[in-house]
């Protein structure tokens, strides 16, 4: 069912999603099991790929305009869209894996932010910070609501902490396309943007500088880099709008699990 150029989604089709939804929290899980020191992101996401396609499912990401990996490996300043590397993880560093998966018709978006080591206190709070922020969002995705409410809800946390909220990318709406309308910026104006309405399905993504806000991109195309060369946290959620409260999608219930062992 549409309603202008946005996609809301029947029953049937949020069971399809949720089900995609599971497979790559439980992606997200097995790629966390593996995150330490010395561990290659290039490892990381050959055995993220490994394990969509057991489970039936496309990584989403992978050939996606041409982007060359099933996820996004974005280290330390990296906010997104970083890219698989040889280069071992050490202590001290934070790495953003960003994950999609393709199954049953329909893609489910999610990401998460990890520290390795030994972090600086300031970095674990923007990550704490920037995970609440999440949160904060989701709780404003209800029918009648609008976009800019949870945009206002992000950024009205974040920002009170002196942390500066990227621009330039956004969250966005998700289903059959891995990118639908609405855009879901993280930044607004309460009662502002598209109304919210029941089986809209979303993906929320509070992309959050310990600096500034201003970003760059990299000579690849893809990377994506703050300008002041200070740590981004990035955290994310596919959820659905329902009446009284959304419905997340996703869950890092696996990866909690797994940095527990």
């Amino acid at each position: 069912m549409a309603s202008g150029s946005i996609q809301y989604k029947t029953e049937e089709e949020i069971d399809l999603i949720r089900a995609s939804a599971l497979v790559l929290a439980k992606t997200h899980g097995e790629v966390a099991s593996m995150i330490k020191e010395g561990v290659t992101t290039r490892q990381l996401d050959k055995r993220a790929e490994e394990f969509i396609r057991d489970h039936g499912g496309v990584p989403s990401f992978k050939g996606y305009n041409k982007f060359p990996f099933s996820l996004c490996l974005s280290p330390n300043s990296v906010v997104v869209h970083g890219f698989a590397t040889d280069e071992p993880l050490q202590s001290g560093d934070i790495l953003s894996v960003d994950c999609g998966v393709f199954l049953n018709g329909f893609h489910s978006d999610s990401a998460y932010t990890y520290p390795i080591g030994e972090v600086a206190p300031e970095i674990l709070t923007l990550l704490a910070e920037t995970k609440v922020s999440l949160y904060k969002g989701i709780e404003q995705a209800v029918s009648g609501n609008r976009v800019g409410d949870i945009s206002y809800a992000i950024q009205n946390h974040v920002a009170s902490l002196g942390y500066g909220v990227v621009r330039e990318l956004v969250g966005h709406g998700v289903g059959a396309k891995l990118h639908e309308k609405p855009e879901v910026p993280n930044y607004g104006k309460r009662g502002s943007g598209p109304l919210l309405q029941t089986g809209l399905v979303l993906a929320i993504e509070p992309m959050v500088n310990l600096g500034k806000k201003d970003v760059v991109q990299e000579a690849d195309g893809w990377t994506i880099r703050t300008k002041d060369r200070k740590a981004s946290a990035h955290f994310e959620h596919t959820i659905v709008v329902r009446k009284d409260k959304a419905e997340i999608l996703t869950s890092f219930e696996y990866i909690e699990k797994a940095l527990q062992q």
